[in-house]
């Protein structure tokens, strides 16, 4: 693999159940992925899915939209969130919420919760945001973003719908609902950032667990008990041509066999 022209960014944050990432935009004349979902490095266990906030990487059009809205993951994959343009944030909801965080619907839930991302600050540095998450079963997680109007407008997805177990509950009933929601930008009560959970009735309600203070990159998440998603360790590596980077979670000393793939 040609890595000349890639250098691993300086940035490093690491914390207990959450994840931000930073990577060097490529080269001029590097294209970005190919694909958005379903990225595998060779030699790793883990499956990415990528999906691009803000941005189409396919034709570069900006939009206030998660792309893809919706993607299908297996429990212990891991889901990339790219914050390419504007100022996003990827906060999990319940289905019949959209657009207030899952820890204001049910004070007892910690939902994922990215905070503010403003990509065109890092952008200048030649870097992209990114925020990472790991799909611990696959009962359907509710996710928006609480900027503004956004989630409002249509700025939310779906990681695993189900409509099979109930027809009503898919992406665009959530969008409907949404659209007359309540609007204006939401804070996450006790500033912190936790697991993503799912309950018996596809709502997508999370597990009880520990608010961190401030929003801080080194917030404990909470840990439910029938988690959907948890944020993951952090690192920084390059975003390279046709492919994205890919973590393995269960160890911190993982981190140092990613540094190794960049080699």
């Amino acid at each position: 693999m040609q890595l000349t022209s890639l250098v691993v960014a300086a940035l490093l944050s690491v914390a207990q159940g959450k994840a931000f990432l930073l990577f060097r935009l490529p080269s001029p004349g590097v294209s970005p992925p190919n694909s958005l979902t379903n990225i595998r490095y060779p030699g790793t266990a883990v499956n990415v899915h990528v999906v691009a906030v803000g941005k189409n990487p396919m034709n570069n059009q900006t939009g206030i939209k998660f792309y893809p809205e919706k993607l299908t993951a297996k429990a212990g994959d891991m889901v990339q969130f790219q914050f390419h343009a504007g100022n996003h944030t990827v906060t999990q909801s319940n289905f019949d919420r959209p657009c207030v965080p899952l820890s204001t619907s049910n004070s007892s839930a910690v939902g994922v919760y990215s905070s503010f991302q403003p990509a065109a600050a890092s952008a200048a540095k030649g870097m992209i945001p990114v925020f990472t998450m790991m799909v611990n079963d696959t009962k359907p997680i509710w996710l928006f973003c609480s900027q503004g109007p956004h989630c409002q407008k249509g700025m939310v997805m779906v990681i695993n719908e189900n409509t099979q177990a109930n027809a009503s509950r898919s992406l665009d009933n959530y969008k409907k609902l949404a659209a007359s929601a309540e609007q204006g930008n939401i804070e996450i009560p006790g500033g912190g950032s936790g697991n993503g959970g799912g309950n018996g009735n596809n709502g997508g309600n999370g597990g009880s667990g520990n608010n961190g203070g401030g929003g801080s990159n080194t917030t404990p998440g909470g840990v439910g008990a029938s988690p959907t998603g948890t944020q993951s360790p952090s690192t920084s590596a390059p975003i390279t041509a046709g492919a994205s980077p890919s973590f393995h979670v269960s160890t911190t000393l993982l981190l140092i066999g990613a540094a190794f793939m960049l080699l």
